[in-house]
């Protein structure tokens, strides 16, 4: 029988490639179509084992053309990190190393980095110390976590058992939302069993944010079990719901209180931006990314909850193989809904170390400094608007029809025919704008001078 090959020789190849990539600039648009990348990736399966290094090789040469340049300090298009590098080098050590950060005993390093996560994060947002904390795949499976908690929570508080009826015979929980929330919380309340007639939308201002007044005669007209998500970051203009009210609001009618905080939850940590979150640690269940304004590499998130028994209720698996003792530590399968997943914890360890506090504070505030200069700029070039009032790390911009022929469409696709750039337009309450998100951890002071150069050349064009 024929004793099986390993070669490291794959491992030195992809390390001296991702180097290369990195310490160059890349392109920020994909050059390849649907079909060419088709022609390189769907070739047929070999019947023999091929030679690792050729394999790393052949991979790169059908990925690199269809690569999208999220790593670059032009890139201005959703709000997306740009991968650390030094959480790069710990993922790559994470994927090494194998393991299975189901619970402590199949890897209690991977176990104990997350309890040291957990702490600093609940730290650096200065949210309950007391609350857990689940390493997920990002805000949308945070939001099923949290929302899980609170489906289980204020069922019980009913007289319902979740547990040993699920939702049978359950009375009706309703969602209250902005009607402008982002759709990953419409989804997220799909996945805990409620459906879209659960949800009641809540009008929201120029902003995003949910109108108070129409909310309290929301929570009014419902007697049954409530839950509600507000934002933390709203996706377009950046805004932050007016927390301390809400609050009062759940707690007047034993409603549990979600907060989305994507990205926005960030603002906590810089004495520049905490304002804008004021009150959002009375929150019961908070959801945040690791992999957007952190920098922690794909995939990333983070699910807080303040009952940690909520959560556990939720999450936990448990089976008699899955052996614990009362001196483990922590068992991350009680706060996440995977069994078998990766151990995201040492990239989220390594990232943290590298920044420090005042490494994070610095980021945040160079690109709210970012957006505030550029929107003050754009505002001033004829044809264009600000659309939002710029807290955070989001302008909007749109058209001032009567005084350009320019188009949001045309205005997107010359941007984007420029060397440097990459922007998408959205619809944002009935309007085509652009949106710009500022969050690159190489956007610098020179990448927006040109972006807003590049737009005021776009409007004298059409003028």
């Amino acid at each position: 029988m024929r004793e099986p090959q390993l070669t490291l020789a794959p491992l030195a190849a992809a390390a001296d490639y991702a180097v290369g990539y990195r310490s160059t600039p890349r392109p920020l648009h994909p050059t390849a179509s649907a079909d060419q990348l088709r022609s390189r990736f769907c070739v047929p399966l070999p019947d023999t084992p091929r030679n690792d290094v050729a394999v790393i090789r052949d991979l790169v040469a059908a990925a690199e053309p269809g690569l999208v340049g999220n790593t670059e300090g032009g890139f201005f298009a959703w709000v997306m990190g740009g991968s650390n590098p030094v959480g790069v080098a710990a993922d790559w050590l994470t994927s090494t190393w194998g393991q299975n950060a189901a619970i402590y005993q199949t890897s209690p390093a991977a176990a104990i980095a997350e309890e040291a996560v957990s702490d600093w994060l609940l730290d650096l947002l200065d949210l309950p110390r007391s609350a857990s904390v689940g390493l997920v795949t990002g805000a949308t499976m945070a939001a099923f976590v949290g929302l899980a908690a609170a489906r289980t929570a204020v069922l019980a508080r009913a007289g319902h058992d979740f547990e040993a009826y699920g939702l049978q015979n359950a009375p009706d929980i309703r969602v209250f939302m902005s009607d402008d929330a982002h759709v990953t919380n419409l989804a997220a309340v799909r996945h805990i069993g409620l459906g879209d007639a659960s949800c009641v939308k809540i009008a929201s201002d120029d902003q995003g944010r949910m109108r108070l007044e129409a909310l309290a005669t929301a929570l009014d007209a419902h007697d049954g079990p409530k839950i509600i998500v507000a934002q933390a970051g709203h996706i377009n203009s950046g805004a932050f719901e007016d927390f301390v009210r809400i609050s009062a609001l759940a707690k007047q009618h034993d409603a549990w209180l979600h907060v989305d905080g994507a990205f926005g939850l960030w603002a906590r940590v810089s004495p520049k931006t905490a304002h804008l979150a004021n009150g959002v640690d009375l929150a019961d269940s908070w959801s945040v990314d690791g992999h957007k304004w952190l920098q922690v590499p794909y995939d990333c998130g983070f699910a807080i909850v303040r009952d940690t028994e909520a959560q556990k209720r939720a999450m936990d698996i448990s089976a008699s193989y899955l052996n614990a003792d009362p001196e483990d530590g922590r068992n991350p399968t009680h706060f996440v809904p995977e069994l078998s997943r990766r151990a995201r914890g040492f990239a989220v360890w390594a990232v943290l170390q590298s920044l420090g506090r005042s490494g994070i504070q610095n980021m945040i505030e160079h690109h709210c400094d970012c957006a505030r200069t550029g929107a003050t700029s754009i505002s001033k070039i004829p044809g264009l608007r600000v659309v939002n009032r710029v807290e955070l790390n989001q302008v909007v911009v749109g058209i001032e029809e009567a005084e350009t022929s320019l188009t949001i469409a045309e205005l997107t696709h010359r941007l984007n025919a420029e060397d440097g750039f990459f922007v998408r337009p959205t619809t944002w309450r009935g309007e085509e704008v652009l949106r710009l998100s500022f969050i690159s951890p190489t956007t610098s002071d020179a990448s927006v001078e040109r972006l807003v150069e590049a737009l005021r050349r776009a409007s004298d064009d059409t003028r």
